[in-house]
């Protein structure tokens, strides 16, 4: 008996539906290894962070923490440490391994100029890869952020980066993931632009390091600073135990500030006399609080993505003007 098209194959299963088709399909097939990866990253992140917490939260117990004060104020070991490094080398190893090769490898492999051929255009070609390699950033990164605040908030006492410390600061909230977002677009852009996959990573770990470095210091400029006047010798106000210290002043009554060491003299009789001879009577801190971390974090977060969507625009409107 002679088979017809719509006959039940041998295997005996008609075949389903897919959930993908068409563009989408192709792309998700094309980069499956790469997305299936940062997945299993994901996953095995989450689960490693969760790993993490509860043995912190079991040590911390046993030591009668939070009515008992810890020997050493703060908490470190190998697994806080390995996890701190791993979420801080995310961003620019998606830029380098996912980002790069994103476009430079199909311009490489000449693969690219298939493109041309098809009846889909150059631009929605690039933006269904752009959108798939964004949306599996965009999910790891805000996955681990996530997990890693729910780590960090309830024993940020104890561990050994304060707040506006990259290894925290970078890894919780939104920064994580928009950094992700960033570096990524970067490393796009830095491929299409040199068309080889090799140089391509290469550049882009540079920029990426150098990144890091400029955004290191722009973390304290992210909120304006505040200013704390309180006497002499008087206690160092509560408010101040979170607050990062930004510099720091002695001040007369008439509101002249001078430099915390002017009265620093070797010997007390000597200091006591500098401090009468120029009128100092306050302490003054310049300092930023904690309550404004959030803020700090989610500007930083939407300059990032400001970034990320002019990258973007630019990587779409270069394809579709130039031959790939």
């Amino acid at each position: 008996m002679s088979a017809t098209l719509t006959e039940t194959p041998r295997t005996g299963r008609a075949p389903g539906p897919r959930l993908l088709r068409g563009l989408n399909w192709l792309v998700v097939r094309q980069h499956r290894a790469a997305l299936l990866t940062v997945l299993a990253v994901m996953v095995l992140g989450s689960i490693w962070i969760a790993y993490q917490r509860g043995r912190m939260s079991q040590t911390l117990e046993a030591a009668g923490w939070p009515e008992k004060e810890l020997a050493q104020p703060t908490f470190a070991s190998t697994g806080l440490s390995l996890t701190v490094t791993a979420l801080s080398a995310l961003p620019v190893i998606l830029a380098v391994f996912l980002g790069a090769p994103l476009i430079a490898g199909d311009q490489e492999h000449g693969t690219a100029q298939l493109v041309s051929t098809q009846s889909v255009s150059r631009r929605r070609w690039l933006a269904a890869k752009l959108v798939w390699c964004y949306a599996a950033v965009l999910v790891s990164g805000a996955v681990l952020s996530a997990f890693f605040t729910w780590w960090w908030k309830p024993y940020r006492s104890v561990f050994p980066s304060l707040w506006p410390d990259g290894p925290v600061f970078d890894n919780t909230g939104p920064v994580l993931p928009a950094l992700c977002l960033f570096l990524t677009a970067a490393g796009i852009t830095i491929g299409m632009l040199l068309r080889r996959v090799l140089a391509s990573m290469l550049v882009t770990f540079v920029f990426a390091a150098i990144v890091e470095v400029v955004w290191g210091e722009m973390r304290v400029l992210l909120a304006p600073s505040r200013m704390l006047t309180y006497p002499l010798d008087g206690d160092m106000p509560a408010r101040l135990n979170e607050s990062h210290e930004l510099d720091r002043w002695i001040g007369s009554a008439d509101g002249h500030l001078y430099g915390w060491g002017l009265c620093a003299k070797t010997t007390e009789a000597a200091s006591d006399a500098c401090i009468k001879e120029h009128g100092i009577v306050n302490n003054v801190i310049e300092y930023l609080g904690y309550d404004q971390m959030p803020s700090m974090q989610w500007t930083g977060a939407g300059i990032l993505l400001a970034a990320t969507a002019a990258l973007t625009a630019f990587t779409l409107w270069r394809v579709s003007r130039n031959p790939l």
